[in-house]
């Protein structure tokens, strides 16, 4: 099984902390969307897995009209062997979801809607020049729940004069719509965006870690006593609607990306297409793959497994490393390990390695302490 993602790189403006490839400019959408579908095209003999999700992200995805949604999933089942039933899910943004085009996506292929809220306050949109407003968020998701059972929403925490019982508004929020799954993340500066610049120029303070942690804890524990499921650090769900899609890409399953700045994984290499619109589409109608290749060493494959299964529930398997590394890297990997467990970060259950409720927020840098560094 495999999944297959969309790079929509369109936007109507940008927020202050994207670093996502994308253009304020609408004009080649046309362009672009002949291009997505002739490299789904060029790439049929290259992707022999059988689909078993479709996302389209980026950017914002829902700037494509129903028709050129379903012209691309058209294509997709054309020329790949897609199962019964898939995940399709759409990344949208609440300004975009007018209760006819709710109606309309829900007449197309598309059965999960991720709805890019990011915060239920004006104050907070606007620090992250978001394009909707806070009752255009309400709207969209009163009208989504009558047309989609499968709804996500996006919600960004760790923003700086946001406190305890305003971030708690915003959960109770998305838990009293009786969404089904939720995708948190802190706020973080990533170079070169308008937020990195604004806060080295004093016009906005420095992020705060402790406040993202408590902002983290209250995530956890407000999710878990609404019965989601905390399935990956930044991710909870309700029983039987976890993200098949992202969850492949935390178990390493194969996935190919389409579009500019999109990559693909096949479990032994990485690929990525340039992000670049202009370049990317002068390149398809060349006929030829705007894309670089890398192919994974066994430390990189194994850096790569202990990062992502430290984010999840499943965590990472002993035995599954001895069987596709060997022994050496277990024993490294309980060397490492050790400081962790008995910092009660980590833990061993039935050989698998996984991190503690005091841990997860720490996942990342502690996947990090234990790669291996050199081949």
């Amino acid at each position: 099984m495999a999944g297959i993602y969309i790079h929509i790189p369109f936007c109507k403006q940008a927020c202050h902390y994207c670093d996502f490839h994308f253009s304020t400019s609408i004009k080649r959408k046309p362009e672009m969307i002949s291009a997505f579908a002739d490299e789904i095209i060029l790439r049929k003999n290259e992707i022999t897995d059988i689909i078993e999700t479709i996302y389209f992200g980026g950017g914002t995805p829902s700037l494509l009209s129903t028709g050129e949604i379903q012209f691309l999933i058209d294509t997709i089942y054309q020329n790949y062997n897609v199962i019964e039933n898939p995940e399709i899910t759409l990344e949208a943004n609440p300004d975009d979801l007018s209760k006819n085009q709710i109606i309309e996506l829900s007449k197309t292929p598309i059965n999960r809607l991720s709805i890019g809220v990011q915060s239920f306050f004006d104050d907070d949109l606007k620090m992250m020049n978001r394009a909707h407003t806070a009752s255009e968020s309400l709207d969209s998701l009163s009208v989504a729940n009558h047309y989609f059972e499968n709804i996500t929403v996006d919600l960004i925490y760790g923003i700086q004069n946001m406190s305890a019982d305003k971030w708690r508004e915003n959960l109770q929020k998305v838990f009293d719509l009786g969404i089904n799954h939720i995708s948190s993340y802190a706020l973080t500066v990533e170079p070169k965006t308008a937020l990195a610049s604004f806060i080295k120029k004093g016009k906005y303070p420095p992020l705060d870690e402790k406040l993202a942690a408590e902002h983290f804890d209250i995530l956890v524990e407000e999710t878990i006593k609404n019965g989601f499921v905390h399935y990956e650090i930044s991710n909870f769900g309700k029983p039987n609607f976890l993200s098949k899609h992202n969850t492949s890409y935390w178990k390493g399953v194969s996935y190919y990306g389409f579009g500019p700045s999109a990559h693909s994984f096949d479990g032994r290499s990485r690929s990525w297409n340039v992000a670049n619109n202009s370049k990317y589409i002068k390149a398809i109608n060349q006929k030829k793959l705007p894309s670089e290749r890398e192919v994974l060493s066994k430390n990189d494959r194994f850096n790569e497994y202990i990062m992502t299964g430290l984010r999840t529930i499943w965590g990472v398997d002993l035995l599954k490393i001895e069987e596709e590394f060997d022994a050496a890297f277990v024993k490294y990997l309980q060397k490492t390990s050790q400081k962790y467990l008995d910092q009660d970060l980590l833990a061993i259950e039935n050989n698998l390695l996984i991190t503690t409720p005091k841990g997860k927020f720490l996942a990342d840098g502690i996947a990090a302490e234990l790669f291996v560094i050199n081949d």
